[in-house]
């Protein structure tokens, strides 16, 4: 029992941790000339075991080349390399986008807002760095950690299909965070409109448990067949019934980028990322998300009140 307490100590530090380090960072603020106020709100904190059967299932789900907890591990290159999967844990956790930011975009239509655009853009950092003040926190303990979309192993690929070879979506799903939707992001019990990042260490944390009984449970189109409204929010019309279109979504994105550099050219930052094989710069990311708006997921899991099997 003391054993497991310690764990569970040591979660509830590590969630205290993330959380006012989000709150407190420069990082999660708007420039001035958009009000200078944080932009995302509490995070939520997951953990996925290392060995959980769902990782090799994403590798028929999604491409043989998406990687493991084991996989990244060894990459690291960790003079403990040799553990064992069962004793990693993979630290999921979702950003949740300020009040303000999601109900000024429900009103947006063709292009989101500049608000949602600069924090779109500036979340990268701010996660990116949580992320690396999380490893940092676990190494003060004696733990060991590496950031998922900072290895050098990690890689996205347009080409036939779009995918990352670690998806922060899936590792979220594993990590008992929330369920996918018709327009694909995560519905989690703050909501779809988030940003996710992830760690993977051998830190004995507790893994939380998934509370859903299915891939889509959170999605009332799925779970009951009563909504179907981010259908009409995207303005790129790559939402149906079937599904979502990822490169007309895509396509939809390098608009809103081209028209958002013209607006707000001056204050989005560029990033880097491994794109089909090749570590480069990337025009600064801004996205559309306006599926995400104005729906019922936006901010809560509007499943939470369906009657589910015990």
């Amino acid at each position: 029992m003391a054993a497991s307490n310690d764990r569970a100590g040591l979660l509830d530090a590590l969630a205290s941790f993330i959380k006012s380090g989000v709150s407190a960072s420069e990082l999660n603020r708007l420039p001035p000339e958009h009000g200078g106020e944080p932009f995302m709100g509490e995070p939520l904190i997951g953990v996925a075991a290392g060995d959980d059967p769902l990782f090799d299932e994403y590798k028929t789900l999604i491409s043989p080349d998406h990687i493991t907890p084991r996989e990244l591990w060894q990459f690291a290159g960790y003079q403990d390399a040799s553990v064992e999967a069962p004793r990693l844990r993979v630290i999921s956790v979702a950003f949740p986008f300020s009040e303000k930011i999601k109900a000024e975009n429900a009103r947006a239509t063709e292009f989101p807002t500049e608000a949602y655009s600069l924090a779109r853009n500036y979340a990268n950092a701010l996660i990116f760095k949580m992320m690396q003040d999380m490893v940092a926190f676990l190494e003060e303990r004696g733990f060991q950690g590496v950031v998922g979309e900072l290895s050098e192993q990690y890689n996205v690929t347009i080409e036939k299909r779009m995918f990352s070879n670690w998806s922060e979506r899936h590792v979220a799903y594993a990590a008992g965070l929330g369920t996918f939707s018709l327009h694909e992001a995560l519905i989690t019990e703050a909501g779809c409109n988030v940003r996710l990042g992830s760690v993977v260490t051998n830190a004995p944390l507790p893994v939380t448990p998934r509370k859903y009984d299915g891939p889509h449970a959170n999605c009332l189109h799925y779970a009951n067949g009563t909504c179907d409204k981010c259908i009409a929010r995207c303005p790129a019309g790559a939402i149906t019934k079937d599904g979502h279109d990822k490169f007309k979504c895509w396509m939809h994105g390098q608009k809103v980028e081209r028209h958002m550099r013209k607006r707000i050219g001056k204050l989005l930052k560029p990033h880097y990322r491994r794109l089909n094989g090749i570590y480069s710069p990337a025009q600064p990311p801004v996205g559309c998300a306006l599926c995400q708006f104005g729906v019922p997921c936006t901010g809560a899991n509007p499943a939470r009140k369906i009657d589910r099997p015990p």
